[in-house]
């Protein structure tokens, strides 16, 4: 007789919860041939399934020796063993352990898929397999639209499916009737004159009499063996092609098929489609709200740099005030006068300093009277705020030294005055005192502080100064530079400039619109992350989602794991299994939300708020929801991948 296939010493199986402790298995000893039929009958309780489980490495024993073509089991890691079962083993259980979303087709091809085999060599050949079983014509039907009997066909085409030399029979025939029972019978005595080693374990001394040889438990002991009888059958595989290195098309298929475990997925979250859609809900939202508020953040920073922008970057701002100021009478600034702006005009990379005195008066153009703010400036407030005009001309020098009473109208001005009619050349009454307008300004619109820029009119320096505003000093100073890199230095010259003319008092403020520009883009940057981080509140409740679902996923289907781990799925399968369908509804939901988030945006655009639309935020977003399906996936499929196949097969 050569060595055995299957040879256990003195095994032992104990199971222990806390300090409880219960033997099962007490130095059970047992040699299996190769080409045997094998039937291992005890009652229930005896202790033949643990028998089962072990022989088929789904689990190892307490103490003794299990030696499978030579090769000691105890030397082989989970990944070893899982190896070993897909290359070797085929399981029929008595509940058949068929993946209920799955078809008949694909419950065949699980095996297969671990063991790299392409989809359509797999395909082909478990359509084969079904057919020669006699379910030709059920290979689309799913397991609740099969009868028991058909089940259990299905397998058994599964065990035959990487061509199994051990078939391991869990009460074959116990939940099917007895016409269907006799045909799983003579189907494993097929499989036997095939060739291949059979062991069935049973409770029934009528499905035993269909082996050749039987061997009968008792309370964890065997306490009869009829011996070896039949052939040996072709030479066994070892034990060590469990540690080969399988091949590159394996390892990059066996489920590292990503392909082949998105559609996995697909499957099992469209079979409970009312819980995926909640759980992609929290992504959807999560994902929308970062899309949006970032938009808007975006939009709203855009917006006020584009304000301050349309005032000029190349601009210092001079007003009057400091804790050390003179005031005139009624409390108003005046520390700032018109010589100064002969002093700042003559410094290098000045370009032009504008003075503008400000003031409330009454306009009227017929019967309509109008109140607004005056004005008075010189020539070139056009090229310093950037700002023509649409009709007429501005005031020039010469209507300043004139003192000339005529006036330029803002666009809002000239419509509440004139409406559709043209102003120029029109009388207009300012405070009561009569001014031709000699030009229209083109239109601002909202300033970065939200004032109505065009709600203005612009009179000559001196005519406003005298006629109209009644003050010598000026509310502010606009100086226009030449080179922007050089605005420090400019600044601080300006500053010097005025410090001497003041007596070294320091009576007034300088402001650098470059500098402002900047500190404004910052505030809106941190405002952006501020609505960007509040958004993110909700794609993190929608991880915690994806989470609780795949835990729940992961408790609904533990005897799915169990009988992917028994048909050679590994550790890292099963973890990229779960994963995978976490990355998938984060993805699904991803999407959905970047296209919600991208539709509600433009809404608030015709509704009139600011939004930019950049790829950074829509990429960000989408990346958000991989990781989070990423980071959250990955403990409840760790909690998979780490289950006991034999627990896992057990459960409900």
């Amino acid at each position: 007789m050569s060595e055995p296939l299957i040879s256990l010493r003195d095994i032992t199986r104990t199971y222990r919860n806390g300090e409880l402790s219960t033997t099962v298995l007490h130095g059970v000893s047992l040699d299996i041939q190769e080409g045997e039929f094998v039937a291992i009958m005890g009652a229930s309780g005896s202790g033949k399934s643990t028998l089962m489980h072990l022989l088929g490495c789904l689990d190892k024993p307490t103490s003794g020796s299990y030696r499978f073509a030579g090769e000691n089991i105890a030397d082989l890691d989970k990944d070893e063993l899982a190896s070993l079962r897909r290359k070797t083993f085929g399981f029929i259980f008595q509940s058949y352990h068929l993946i209920p979303s799955a078809t008949a087709t694909e419950n065949v091809e699980v095996p297969a898929i671990y063991a790299g085999m392409p989809r359509l060599a797999r395909h082909t050949r478990a359509q084969a397999l079904l057919s020669e079983l006699g379910l030709g014509e059920r290979l689309g039907n799913r397991p609740s639209q099969l009868s028991g009997g058909q089940q259990q066909r299905v397998s058994i085409a599964r065990a035959l499916m990487n061509d199994a030399r051990v078939i391991l029979a869990d009460e074959p025939t116990g939940a099917l009737d007895s016409k269907s029972g006799a045909d799983v019978l003579a189907l494993l005595k097929q499989l036997h004159g095939r060739g291949k080693t059979v062991i069935v374990i049973t409770h029934d001394r009528e499905v035993a009499s269909h082996a050749d040889r039987l061997v009968e438990i008792r309370d964890g002991h065997i306490i009869h063996d009829s011996g070896v009888i039949g052939r040996t059958g072709q030479p066994s595989p070892t034990a060590d092609a469990a540690r080969t290195p399988e091949p590159e098309a394996v390892r990059r298929a066996a489920l590292a098929d990503i392909g082949e475990a998105v559609r996995m997925a697909l499957r099992a979250l469209k079979a409970n489609l009312f819980r995926t859609v909640l759980t992609l809900l929290g992504i959807v939202i999560g994902v929308a709200s970062v899309v949006v508020m970032l938009a808007v953040g975006n939009g709203a920073r855009q917006d006020v740099v584009d304000r301050i922008s349309s005032l000029g970057t190349n601009l210092l701002l001079v007003r009057p005030g400091a804790p050390n100021v003179r005031r005139s009478v009624e409390g108003q600034v005046t520390s700032l006068v018109a010589s100064d702006i002969d002093a700042i005009a003559e410094l290098d990379n000045v370009r032009a300093a504008v003075p503008e005195m400000n003031g409330r008066v009454t306009l009227r153009a017929g019967n309509t009277d109008y109140s607004t703010q005056v004005t008075a400036t010189i020539e070139a407030l056009p090229l310093a705020r950037d700002w023509g005009v649409s009709a007429g001309v501005f005031i020039d020098d010469q209507d300043n030294q004139r003192y000339s009473a005529v006036t330029v109208l803002g666009q809002t001005v000239a419509t509440n005055l004139f409406g559709d009619s043209d102003p120029l050349g029109e009388y207009v009454l300012v405070n009561n005192v009569p001014f031709q307008v000699i030009g229209v300004m083109a239109a601002k619109g909202a300033a970065p502080w939200g004032a109505d820029q065009d709600d203005v009119v612009f009179v000559p320096l001196n005519t406003g100064s005298l006629r109209l505003i009644g003050q010598r000093y000026l509310n502010s100073v606009t100086v226009m530079i030449d080179d922007l890199a050089a605005a420090e230095a400019t600044q601080e010259a300006v500053r010097q400039t005025l410090l001497q003319a003041h007596g070294g008092v320091e009576d007034f403020q300088i402001r650098n619109m470059a500098s402002l520009l900047e500190n404004v883009a910052e505030t809106q940057n941190t405002f952006t992350v501020l609505l960007g981080s509040i958004a993110a509140i909700s794609l993190l409740v929608g991880g915690i989602g994806v989470m609780n679902i795949m835990l729940v996923n992961v408790t609904e289907r533990t005897r799915e794991i169990g009988i992917r781990v028994a048909t050679g799925a590994r550790t890292r399968h099963i973890l990229q299994q779960f994963i995978v369908e976490a990355l998938v509804v984060s993805a699904i939901g991803g999407a959905l939300g970047v296209v919600l988030g991208l539709a509600f945006a433009a809404l608030l655009q015709v509704l009139g708020t600011p939004i930019q639309f950049t790829p950074g935020p829509v990429a960000l977003a989408f990346g958000c929801a991989f990781a989070t399906g990423l980071i959250f996936g990955y403990m409840p499929a760790r909690k998979a991948a780490h289950l006991d196949p034999v627990v896992a097969l057990s459960a409900d």
